[in-house]
């Protein structure tokens, strides 16, 4: 069952003006991780410091390693250095 992911960024202020391009070279490594069937950023139009990334897995095993890839130092992104706390993640399935 695909899973839809939703992680919620708080970009600092001094950072807003990069940031797009700096999610996207950090969704270089995303798209490519065995099970991700896309990656959509979507931002805020009142509030461009708010940006959620709209990913899509093919299962929650796929996401789960992804999300623990992230947490080893192979992983690790310098996504951290430009947000203003720690991300929000939910994650949905698709209700038929």
């Amino acid at each position: 069952m695909t899973v839809n992911s939703l992680l919620e960024l708080t970009i600092a202020p001094e950072f807003v003006d990069v940031a797009v391009d700096r999610i996207n070279g950090v969704l270089e490594v995303t798209r490519a991780f065995e099970g991700c069937l896309g990656v959509d950023v979507i931002v805020d139009v009142d509030d461009p410091a708010h940006i959620v990334l709209l990913e899509k897995w093919t299962t929650i095993e796929r996401d789960d390693a992804y999300r623990a890839f992230r947490a080893t130092p192979e992983g690790k992104s310098d996504l951290g250095t430009i947000l203003a706390g720690p991300p929000t993640l939910t994650r949905y399935t698709v209700v038929e």
